[in-house]
């Protein structure tokens, strides 16, 4: 056995239970240790400016008197900041006196900002002038990220693992997005998960980095807060848009030694050719990499990437680990210690073939529940599993992916529910009916896609429907390719068959 499997995994007992207190803060956990220790590396300004834990609780304190003095426990407060200092601050501060954050991302127009902060109930945005620039009248913008209030310490408030503390916004076939309603044990649940991807985070000289935004869980909890709960510093940077030549240089500026790097983003390293050295660790998840990326991964970093499974529901619940076993070409790893991972059959029963992939009640890291939206909530389990909306297989201990059940779209390293474009293209006053499928792409993936039927006599362009997406949802999930139709193929009761328009845009490519 190595010395790397011998380590304790962090969130469990002994016994691979879950180690889980029965009064628990979020934000305690993050900020817990010494004082000088280095939590932050900010490189989102001109110099690098490191950041100790002493430094970041002083000014998660700043900001809970501020809120103390306008929200109470249980309430909602958004959060629109781009990583950095004041973005991690807000969270913890947010948790810190029992309210409930809801992270919003930069890139949100309108429509997706409104009915994300509308759904939440939020009673303020903390933000800066370009997100306040964005929220308009939607909401009542903070812009407190250094509020400046006398004041001393303050307490932590007195919450236990399943009180509510975060709502995580996902993506889904119909109707508006769900927001996943997590307690104070989701950072622990993700713990092990995150330390197993990056072959047991927390060894000597660790550093912590991601070019995902910390809007997403992908960001915020695989990243960001267990990096600070592990004692590991987290790097802050994220750019306008990625390029592998400031992806390297970053690295080697902040001295990251473990990167979560999205697919795409590692596909863009592969076609520039870019090396990346001076890494420890490299994770990636979100789909599939395939062996001809891991190849390449070994050529480019000199070390094995270790894929990892979940979603906003449940996540980092399979892992693969260099360090502890070797990959299996096409599989994603083991189930990470402390979940239990099964396929299962249409009656709930675990089965060695094709089945859903699904996780048992139990895991830290799952959702309490969606938030306002109990039929949903019901919907994804069945009797105790909880049901990912995936295809999978065993292979031997290891998991194979077969494909998603649903029509979630995934472009870039983004979930995008096709729902909430079509509702946006509707609003069009040229536009009848549209069906949004993904287009099989190289490097996105996928790539947004619509079919559309135009009202009789209306006349209006691709471009101009791309637009309109672009200025009131959001800028990553526009549709990169409009074909206009004089009919969609429906259901006898009206609905869009998705199938269809799926087979047709994968037999455009």
């Amino acid at each position: 056995m190595s010395e790397a499997e011998r380590m304790p995994v962090p969130g469990l007992r002994g016994d691979g239970g879950w180690d889980i207190p029965d009064r628990l803060n979020m934000a305690a956990q993050a900020l817990a240790g010494p004082g000088e220790a280095l939590a932050l590396i900010d490189m989102t300004g001109a110099r690098r400016r490191d950041v100790s834990r002493a430094e970041l609780h002083d000014r998660v304190d700043d900001l809970a008197r501020y809120l103390l003095r306008r929200v109470a426990p249980g309430d909602r407060v958004g959060v629109l900041l781009g990583q950095g200092v004041d973005c991690a601050a807000a969270h913890l501060a947010i948790w810190k006196i029992g309210a409930i954050s809801v992270p919003l991302f930069k890139l949100f127009k309108h429509d997706a900002l409104a009915s994300r902060i509308g759904d939440a109930g939020a009673a303020l945005v903390l933000t800066d002038a370009e997100g306040a620039a964005l929220l308009g009248d939607l909401a009542r913008p903070v812009i407190a990220v250094r509020a400046g209030l006398p004041g001393g310490p303050v307490p932590f408030a007195d919450t236990g693992p399943e009180d509510p503390a975060v709502i995580i916004y996902t993506s889904g076939t119909t109707g508006s997005p769900k927001g996943a309603l997590h307690g104070h044990r989701v950072l622990t649940g993700h713990l092990p998960g995150v330390a197993i991807s990056h072959d047991h985070l927390g060894q000597p000289g660790d550093v912590i980095w991601t070019p995902a935004d910390w809007a997403w869980i992908g960001g915020l909890f695989d990243v960001a807060m267990p990096g600070l709960a592990l004692g590991v510093p987290v790097v802050a940077a994220r750019f306008d848009k990625f390029t592998p030549e400031a992806c390297a240089a970053l690295v080697a500026r902040a001295g990251v030694r473990n990167v979560f790097f999205p697919p795409t983003a590692l596909r863009m390293l592969k076609a520039a050719g870019q090396a990346v050295p001076g890494l420890r660790s490299v994770a990636s998840g979100g789909e599939p990499l395939g062996p001809e990326m891991l190849a390449w991964g070994r050529e480019a970093f000199g070390l094995t990437i270790n894929e990892f499974y979940g979603q906003t529901e449940c996540n980092m619940t399979v892992s693969a680990c260099a360090a502890d076993f070797a990959p299996r070409p096409g599989a994603i790893g083991k189930p990470v210690p402390g979940h239990v991972v099964e396929v299962i059959d249409d009656h709930g029963r675990p089965t060695q073939g094709e089945g859903d992939i699904a996780v048992r009640r139990g895991s830290a890291s799952m959702m309490l529940g969606y938030w306002n939206n109990a039929r949903a909530t019901e919907d994804k389990y069945r009797s105790d599993w909880m049901l990912t909306g995936d295809r999978g297989e065993w292979d031997g201990d290891h998991l194979r992916f077969k494909g998603r059940e649903d029509d979630v779209i995934t472009s870039a390293g983004y979930r995008i529910g096709p729902a909430e474009i079509e509702d946006c293209l509707l609003t069009h006053p040229a536009v009848a009916t549209v069906g949004v499928v993904g287009k099989p792409d190289p490097l996105r993936t996928e790539i947004v896609k619509a079919y559309v039927v135009l009202k009789g006599g209306a006349g209006v362009t691709a471009e101009e429907l791309q637009n309109h997406v672009k200025d009131r949802l959001t800028a990553y999930a526009y549709p990169r390719e409009v074909t206009f139709l004089e009919a969609l193929p429906m259901t006898v009761t009206g609905k869009v068959i998705r199938k269809e328009l799926k087979a047709r845009a994968a037999a455009e490519t």
